[in-house]
Parts: C-alpha cells; structure tokens; sequence
C-alpha cells in the first residue's frame, strides 16, 4: 500500500436515487451505462456450449429446451430493450427491472411464481486495491439464470473453469445449484478480502511497537471503514440464504438446499472474523492514541525537567539583574537597602558557580526520583 493510498480519503460510489414521489417500476438507464455483453451457456452432463449473444431476442425460444441448463451472463446496462424483452418474454416485474437497474439494493431474495429473483453483493479489488461492491442480480426460471451486473469485472471465473471442466454436481444439479455455485464463490470472496485485512492489521500492529506514525491511524481507520462497509453487506446476505433455505419456491431443489446451509455457514463465520477484526482496529487505534499520549508525557517531563532546573538560576539572574548600586556614581552618596555585591571582587565567578551547583544538586535529585529512566 503506497502513501498516497495510504492517506487518500475512499470515495464512495455515489448512486442515482429516484425522486421523492416518483412512480415505482421505472428502469433506470444511467448515462455511463456499459454496453452489454451477453453470455449464452448451454450445458448439460455430456454438452457444454458458450457463445456471446447481439440481444435477447429469442431468448425465450432457446431457453425452452429443457434438456439443458442455461446461464445467461449479462454485463452492462445500456439497453433499454435489453430490459423490456425480460418483461414481456419472461414476465418480470418492472419493480424488480427497477431493482436490477438501481444498484444500490441490499441482499435478498424474492419469489414470482414463475422465476425467483435475488440479489448478491459482490466484492473485489479494483486496479487501485480499493474495494469495489457490486450488486450482481440473479432471475432464476426452471433451467435458466440469469446474472445481470452494471460493470465487466468479476470474480466468477472459478464457476466457468469448472462449467466447462464438468466435474462435480455443476453440470447435473440444474439452475438453482448454478445460482448456489455464483453465490457461494461471492462469499468466500469475503474471506479473501477480510484475510488481507487481517494481516494489514498485523502489519500495523507490528508498526506500533517500532516506530509508530500518522499512516498506522489513516490505514487503520480505512480498514475499519471497509469492515463497516463489509458487515452492512454480510448480515443481510445471511439472511438472505436463510430466506432461501425457508422457502418453498419449486425452482430451488432440496439439493441446491444442502448447499445453500454450507454458504449459510460461510456468512456466520464471515460475520465472526468482521467482529474480531473490528474489535482488533479498535484495538490499535485506542494503542496508537496511547503511545501518542505516553509520547507527548514523556516530551512534557523532559520540558518540566528542563523548566525545573532553570527556574531557580532565571531568579537569581533576575535578582542580579535589577542594578541597584549601593552608591551613587555622581555624587558619591550611599543608597540605603539597595544592592552591596554589584562591586564585590569575584562576584559573577561566585554567582555562575553557586549557579552551577544549584544546576547539579536539581540533576542529582531528579535521577534519583528516576526522571530519567
């Protein structure tokens, strides 16, 4: 992590609210929408087929073979009729075309009669290692998925390998087990993400007993602002696959639930490391503070020894200073009270070493109170 990224405050992505008022079930196209890329898989145990598609059109007829399963990837928003065709094709709610297209959902999971629909929260370092949070939405119909996201990167690439290496239960377990697979490797993405973490903190931990600095407080606060940011995405995902495991929703097998409990474990564990990691920058923040705080007591001891032992040699500087002469010069005449030793022989040797021994009886007495330790 470089020192720029080290202090650079994280921007978060700023989302497209509708206006107060406005009607529901409106698809939002924004202005820098990507242009979509869409992926057709067609598989089954013995075939394993991809080829990238113009449009939906017809998608519904290719769809309707029911002797394979289909994984339609879609990347990219900037098509209005990309969005209509799965309205009229496959009856999808407009609300739910709203949600799709309105990136900011929390995770969930929502049944239609004749598709189910669900929302993940990816996460992923970008090129700038700042974290990226993503929603990816999944329509699931009886042999299809449907996966739509707003932008190209992702962290789906496992699930491909191993579409078309067609080992396991991928090939075989339908639609709802593919959904499963999707959202599985986006959890365990967590932990990859919360395990780099993990050892920043170690790092920074190392750091406070070296040499501390201001960075171990900028990286330490956006960590535990990325773990805040994470958390808001767990729990609710949690939940979500405990909506699942409780629903009664055809399109999801018995099997595909047998799976979906392992994820439901993930996310509590998930869920436990985010607390202890937040429990652990806590940690270092409140220790960073303290050793400021020790740091700054033991600069103000010094400033205090040093102010103690100049004290007494300003007053007597002072004292000296003030030239009272016990004669004066014009006329001769005595001054009463006024100050004898400014003409005494030897008098600045005499006041410089009575200085001097007051300097070092101070020294003594500091280091045997233990000041100096």
């Amino acid at each position: 992590m470089t020192k720029q990224a080290k202090r650079k405050h994280r921007k978060h992505k700023k989302y497209s609210l509708p206006a107060a008022g406005s009607s529901p079930g409106v698809i939002y196209i924004d202005e820098n929408a990507l242009k979509p890329i869409i992926k057709l898989y067609k598989y089954n145990a013995e075939h394993y087929e991809v080829k990238e598609l113009s449009s939906l059109n017809n998608i519904a007829q290719i769809v309707s073979d029911k002797n394979f399963t289909f994984w339609i990837e879609i990347k990219g928003f900037d098509s209005l009729a990309m969005f209509e065709t799965l309205s009229t094709d496959f009856n999808v709610n407009k609300l739910v075309l709203e949600d799709i297209t309105r990136t900011y959902q929390r995770p969930k999971f929502e049944e239609y009669g004749g598709y189910d629909y669900a929302v993940s929260r990816m996460l992923h370092f970008d090129e700038n290692k700042d974290l990226d949070n993503v929603q990816v939405s999944f329509l699931l119909t009886d042999n299809a998925l449907f996966t739509l996201q707003e932008n190209y990167e992702d962290c789906l690439e496992p699930i491909r390998s191993r579409l078309k290496g067609g080992k396991g239960n991928i090939r075989i377990a339908g639609s709802s087990y593919l959904m499963y697979a999707l959202m599985d490797i986006i959890v365990d993405t967590y932990f990859v993400i919360l395990g780099s973490w993990g050892e920043d903190l170690d790092a920074i931990e190392d750091r406070l007993f070296d040499k501390p600095d201001k960075t171990v407080m900028f990286d330490t606060q956006m960590i535990k602002r990325n773990l805040i940011g994470i958390r808001r995405v767990v729990w609710p995902e949690r939940d979500k696959l405990n909506d699942i495991l409780r629903s009664d929703s055809p399109l999801v097998s018995d099997q595909t639930k047998l799976y979906i409990k392992d994820a439901y474990d993930h996310c509590i564990q998930i869920i436990d490391v985010v607390e202890s990691l937040k429990e652990i920058s806590i940690s270092n923040l409140d220790m960073y503070l303290s050793m400021i705080s020790n740091r700054m007591n033991e600069i103000m001891k010094v400033l205090t020894i040093i102010s103690s032992i100049f004290i007494p040699l300003t007053f007597i500087a002072g004292i000296y200073g003030m030239n009272f002469a016990i004669q004066d010069p014009l006329t001769g005449k005595l001054l009463p009270k006024n100050m004898p030793e400014l003409y005494a022989a030897h008098g600045y040797l005499y006041t410089m070493i009575g200085m001097g021994l007051i300097a070092v009886a101070q020294i003594i007495y500091f280091w045997r109170k233990g000041w100096f330790k």
